[in-house]
Order: structure tokens, then sequence, then C-alpha cells
């Protein structure tokens, strides 16, 4: 299992439910990365996408504390254990976390890949992801070139478990 994200220097991913900031690249890397593959993702993630509809041509699944919770064209789940169960379906190398936080958190420790956009400013954020620069286990195994979006200075990082 993968996760994938864009991040600012204090590893902040969002603030009122939305992304820090959109960056055409980054959106176009997203999107040929996961496309035919899973997606997993809390609720409020899919609500912030478009119409709070799920993203095309993927599988997605979403876990939710609300029994009630539907969503056409999306897989529902209500816990780790129901998450992990239809999980086993698919192969773990197709699998990407994708949000938000509590759902990074619970799922990091599965993850052995993580494919962080990483944004050289910080923003206001109230959303974050676990620092994996400053855990052991986890290294940065590819740092791409620094590209810019406008005033924005961003590089693709990969970070493996070791």
């Amino acid at each position: 299992m993968k996760a994938i994200l864009s991040a600012d220097k204090n590893w902040g991913i969002g603030y009122n439910n939305k992304l820090l900031v959109s960056i055409p690249s980054d959106m176009k890397f997203f999107r040929q990365t996961t496309t035919g593959r899973v997606v997993v993702m809390g609720r409020k993630t899919l609500e912030s996408f478009p119409n709070g509809l799920p993203l095309k041509n993927r599988t997605n699944i979403v876990l939710t504390g609300n029994r009630d919770y539907q969503v056409k064209d999306a897989v529902i789940v209500h816990s780790k254990d129901e998450l992990m169960e239809e999980l086993r379906k698919y192969a773990a190398d197709d699998i990407y976390v994708i949000g938000g936080e509590s759902i990074y958190r619970m799922l990091l420790p599965e993850c052995d890949t993580v494919l962080v956009t990483k944004i050289d400013r910080a923003f206001q954020a109230d959303t974050y992801f676990p620092n994996l620069d400053e855990m052991d286990e986890w290294e940065m195994t590819e740092e791409g070139e620094e590209q810019t979006c406008f005033d924005l200075e961003f590089r693709f990082t990969k970070y493996e478990r070791k």
C-alpha cells in the first residue's frame, strides 16, 4: 500500500477541508499515478472533491463512521477492520491512501511507500501528515528536480519504509 499527498514545509496538507494549494503538474501526477487504481479516503476528503463525487476511473473506498452514508460509485466501509477486509480484494501495489489526516495516520503503518510533493513554503494549515524526515523507519529514496509553479517551488519525492 502507498500514500500520495502534497505537503508544505511543516508537513501541512490542508486547511478548511481544502488542499493548501493547487499545482497543475501535481494534480496531473496524482491523476496519472492513481488512475486505474484503488484510492482510499475519509468522508471529508471525498466531500472536498468537485460536487463531492468519487474520482473517475478509480475504485474509490471511503471510510466513515456514519452507517447511513452512501455514495454512488464508491465502496463505503465503517472501520479499519472492514477496510482491511475490503483491501484484500486488490493488489497491495494498486492501493493509494489519499487522505485526510486521520486516514493517513491510521494507514501509514500499512504503507511501504509514500509519494510526497514537497512544497517549499509554509501555509496556514489545520491538517498534517506525519513528518517522515523525523521517523527512523522511513527514508527518502528519490528526490526530483526542483520545479516552479508561479512563485511556488516544489519537488516530487518518494519515501520508502526501511
